[in-house]
């Protein structure tokens, strides 16, 4: 596993080749990992992978297009 900043990965995205050697890369701004790249799982199934990720709480499945309750549009605006 390779760490590189948001910068070096900008600067040098097209030399970046631990991905395609199957390893993954963590990015990191601030000196705090951010998101992780790693290579896409082939032969696997997509809604397995999917469910894994809800079940350890990186995915969520989005409920409704509108994250607002119905009231949210119904109340007053709040006096300034």
């Amino acid at each position: 596993m390779r760490v590189v900043s948001i910068a070096d990965l900008k600067n040098n995205l097209s030399r970046e080749n631990e991905v395609l050697r199957g390893g993954e890369v963590v990015i990191k701004g601030r000196n705090n990992p951010i998101a992780r790249i790693v290579p896409l799982a082939t032969g696997e199934d997509d809604a397995a992978e999917l469910m894994e990720l809800i079940a350890s709480r990186i995915a969520m499945f989005r409920k409704n297009d509108d994250p607002h309750p119905k009231s949210f549009w119904s109340e007053p605006l709040p006096k300034r």
